[in-house]
């Protein structure tokens, strides 16, 4: 199965779990040798092949110990900012968004309750 939008949370956790069971069985490691590799208990490792949802340390924990951490810059790549943007910033890095800035500023000099 794929990974892909239409899918439920359900189905895409129960597919990152089959992955990773997988991978350990392809390791040839019991759940119990990856488990302490990883740090997690081995309930924790069965509840994550099973689908079932868990703290997402876990599952990096998991991951770092099949040397798949790597594999997470596929995932979710590094954004890039558009060249306007980068001579905007000028090497700073971008903490906030923004709202559009409205174009409509003061039509005259100020005075109390709108009266001159």
């Amino acid at each position: 199965m794929k990974f892909i939008d239409g899918i439920s949370d359900e189905a895409t956790l129960k597919e990152l779990g089959n992955r990773i069971a997988q991978y350990r069985l392809n390791r040839n490691l019991t759940q119990g040798a990856l488990a302490h590799e990883a740090g997690v208990s081995k309930r924790t490792l069965h509840r994550i092949e099973h689908g079932d949802s868990t703290n997402v340390t876990n599952t990096l924990r998991i991951l770092r110990a099949l040397d798949l951490l790597g594999n997470l810059e596929t995932l979710i790549p590094e954004p890039a900012s558009s060249p306007i943007q980068q001579v905007k910033m000028q090497g700073k890095k971008r903490k906030r968004a923004s709202s559009p800035a409205s174009n409509q500023g003061p039509k005259g000099p100020w005075s109390w309750g709108g009266k001159e």
